[in-house]
């Protein structure tokens, strides 16, 4: 039977190195799981292996302080966006799966690595896991895009000897999150292009069109109807002082984002969002469809139910929801329910809160969980549906009143003056 010689990281994140006896290369990962180690170098003792399985890629050590050196360079040139990191975590997965250490499967996804911020990301995971750090510890190093989640996922992985089936169930996760951005991110590209418009459509008419009917009526001596005098004098000072407009529009914008620093304004604004008809419902479905399916994934994981709570907390995205959760976590602390807290909220939809009474009960809220975000994917798609819906007749009602009182401004001083000629 071969013998290998491995390095290894434990369920504690200790290094590990010696020889084990195993038909393959594929068993003796099997063998290190089983014993709870992770390996991150396996090569066959004298480069002799059993038939037909290839040759594995020797062992190479870093020194820490060259090791420390690609870690702050790879830090310099930028981090991976979040559909790139899901396409990195499940090449790295795909590789394990396929039999490969964890450090072979690095330099598998490596060299065909698609940019260069992609392989300093690679590099330094690389040279801090030869250093003897686990791959969590890894990532937790190098930080954005790795954040909470990824690496408390990446922990539960190798604690458990599942990484792959983790990374790809982290994979999928990351995939989903992105999945939604993009489709409330199309949903509203519709009413903000129309906005725009017609927003561009009435400055034209208020900046140039009206200025020059005002122009035929001087030296008339008909006094101009109230909605003529309004627009004429926003069409004046539109024209004298637009530099003063884009000044108060900059320091409207930096005021806003000043305001939604301050916790208390930011969760008073989450507050009266989550009650206006239609968008409040959107901005809850989002929430809670991300807040199902991330919970469910890190307790598949094997990540206990609080720090999957505390994670989770920080990818609802509103401050209300985010408090309820803070209120769940000291409830499990005290040992008792996690859905009365959210019941109490109001801001978490009926069946949620059943389907995590029932999965607490049964011993199955994970599962549950993941079979329940399906669902909320969906009720977010159809909320989605209802919101583009809605929204753009909204829009066309209100600018059809403000045009309709700038035409008005047109017409009632054109009807003044051929009045008084009649």
């Amino acid at each position: 039977m071969p013998t290998f010689q491995y390095q290894s990281v434990t369920r504690a994140g200790q290094a590990v190195s010696g020889t084990i006896d195993a038909l393959d290369r594929a068993e003796a990962i099997r063998a290190l799981k089983q014993r709870g180690e992770t390996a991150t170098q396996l090569a066959p003792l004298n480069g002799r292996v059993a038939a037909g399985v290839r040759n594995a890629v020797s062992f190479r050590a870093l020194p820490a302080a060259a090791s420390a050196d690609i870690g702050q360079a790879s830090r310099g040139r930028g981090t991976m966006r979040r559909g790139e990191l899901a396409g990195f975590i499940r090449e790295i997965a795909t590789a394990l799966e396929a039999g490969l250490p964890l450090m072979s499967a690095l330099r598998a996804v490596e060299k065909q690595a698609s940019s260069e911020r992609q392989k300093a990301v690679i590099e330094h995971l690389m040279s801090r896991i030869e250093a003897g750090r686990s791959l969590a510890q890894a990532a937790l190093e190098w930080g954005a895009p790795f954040d909470d989640m990824i690496v408390g996922m990446l922990r539960a992985g190798e604690a458990s000897g599942r990484l792959e089936v983790v990374m790809m169930q982290l994979a999928d996760l990351l995939d989903r999150e992105l999945e939604t951005k993009r489709s409330v991110a199309g949903a509203l590209m519709y009413p903000a292009i129309l906005i725009v418009v017609l927003a561009v459509g009435i400055a034209v008419i208020v900046t140039f069109i009206i200025p020059r009917v005002l122009e035929s009526l001087e030296g008339q001596t008909i006094q101009l109807p109230l909605p003529t005098r309004i627009v004429k004098g926003f069409a004046d000072f539109l024209g004298s002082y637009w530099w003063l407009v884009l000044a108060m529009i900059g320091l409207a914008w930096a005021g806003w984002k000043s305001a939604m620093a301050q916790p208390h304004i930011r969760l008073e604004r989450d507050r009266i969002l989550l009650r206006i008809p239609i968008a409040g419902n959107l901005v809850r479905d989002v929430a809670v469809g991300r807040f199902t399916r991330t919970l469910g994934t890190l307790m598949a994981s094997g990540i206990p139910i609080i720090d999957a709570i505390i994670i989770t907390r920080d990818t609802l995205g509103n401050k209300a929801m985010e408090g309820v959760i803070d209120e769940v976590a000291d409830k499990i602390r005290a040992g008792q329910s996690i859905a009365e807290p959210m019941e109490k909220s109001g801001y978490f939809p009926p069946i949620l809160i059943q389907i995590i009474d029932l999965g607490e009960r049964s011993g199955r809220l994970d599962t549950m969980l993941t079979q329940a975000a399906e669902s909320f994917d969906r009720r977010t798609a159809a909320s989605l549906k209802m919101f583009t819906a809605a929204l753009p007749p909204v829009i066309v009602v209100l600018m059809a009143v403000v045009i309709g009182f700038v035409i008005l401004s047109v017409i009632l001083p054109m009807l003044s003056l051929q009045s008084a000629i009649g």
